[in-house]
């Protein structure tokens, strides 16, 4: 029996991850596309914005999980019935050996989602808001072409060549202040609301009315303010569910119970899971079935997500929470079950 069950993790967990990268994938995508904002060049930062969304993907794995253990599931029953496997499953496979293969399976997926959500999205994410800010600052700072960095009416530069954020034998005109700068390097930070362009080694002339001057210098920082540049703002993905827990702003203590409710969600879901997946009947009616399977968690969330929503705005309270949330997972069990009790 040890084959056919690794035959079945194998399977399970395959259509798993088909559904991941499908999935994730056009999040992926649309993800690029919103920083990019469809109105910049892309050819220039293009790499570092697929290498810096990456970073985001395993956040999306969370959310989604409850359906792509269904729509996993529905493949696999699928298979298993469009081959005759399902015969030959329920004639040699035990109640034993289901309830050692639905053990197996609890305990990798929970460890792989507790993994996933606690540690792996949370350090990933904290990565990814600076890395995108940083490129969506960038690309509202401009872009350099042709050796050449123009910021507004501000400053031109001036360069032989770029690794990287730095530029080598630069070349600089600063505008307001009538000054020329040649410097062996200069490189761009963004500090609060301010663009420094930090110069290394290397002479400045001023000529205006009020200076006419030329002085060397090791290091110069020129300074540009700029409202438009946004700063780090942490959020609820910022976060495991301790530190939501213990976090004072409501929306973010709400949002730790939430990420609670999702784990007994997905218990659940792994637990009816034995059952469905031996479901020996005609095509059209396993399709109703996880159809209805897939439309009964996909209003669990919407009311969940509206019961955090009066959680947030005083109009509820966490026993009632609970309470409600409960009675329907325990009533979407019981249909579960009882949808195809002689299966």
């Amino acid at each position: 029996m040890g084959g056919i069950r690794s035959y079945i993790i194998f399977t399970y967990l395959k259509y798993i991850l088909v559904n991941i990268i499908i999935f994730v994938g056009l999040i992926w995508l649309s993800q690029i596309l919103r920083i990019l904002e469809l109105q910049q060049s892309i050819t220039t930062q293009i790499l570092d914005i697929i290498k810096t969304t990456v970073l985001v993907l395993p956040s999306f794995i969370g959310p989604l999980m409850p359906f792509l253990l269904i729509i996993a599931s529905f493949f696999l029953n699928f298979k298993f019935n469009n081959s005759n496997e399902i015969i030959i499953l329920k004639q040699y496979f035990s109640i034993k050996d289901n309830y050692k293969l639905f053990s197996i399976i609890l305990l990798g997926i929970s460890i792989f989602y507790f993994v996933n959500k606690e540690i792996i999205s949370v350090n990933l994410y904290h990565k990814y808001k600076f890395q995108e800010l940083e490129i969506r600052n960038n690309l509202k700072l401009g872009l350099p072409s042709l050796n050449e960095f123009h910021i507004e009416e501000e400053v031109s530069i001036f360069f032989d060549k770029q690794i990287d954020s730095k530029f080598y034998d630069v070349r600089a005109i600063i505008y307001s202040d009538g000054q020329f700068i040649n410097s062996k390097e200069a490189k761009i930070e963004i500090e609060k609301k301010n663009y420094n362009i930090i110069f290394q080694d290397g002479e400045r002339i001023i000529l205006n009315k009020s200076e006419k001057s030329k002085t060397n210098f090791d290091k110069f920082i020129y300074s540009i303010e700029d409202n438009q540049i946004e700063l780090l703002m942490y959020d609820k993905e910022h976060f495991n569910t301790f530190e939501l827990l213990s976090n004072d702003d409501k929306e973010f203590y709400y949002q730790g119970h939430n990420r609670i409710y999702q784990y007994i969600l997905i218990f659940i879901i792994l637990l009816i899971s034995s059952k469905i997946f031996f479901i020996n009947a005609a095509k059209k009616n396993i399709f109703k079935y996880y159809s209805f399977i897939f439309f009964c968690v996909l209003l669990l969330q919407v009311i969940n997500s509206y019961m955090i929503f009066l959680l947030n705005n005083d109009n509820f309270n966490l026993f009632f929470y609970y309470l409600l949330n409960t009675l329907l997972l325990l009533l979407f069990t019981f249909v579960t079950f009882k949808f195809n009790e002689n299966n």
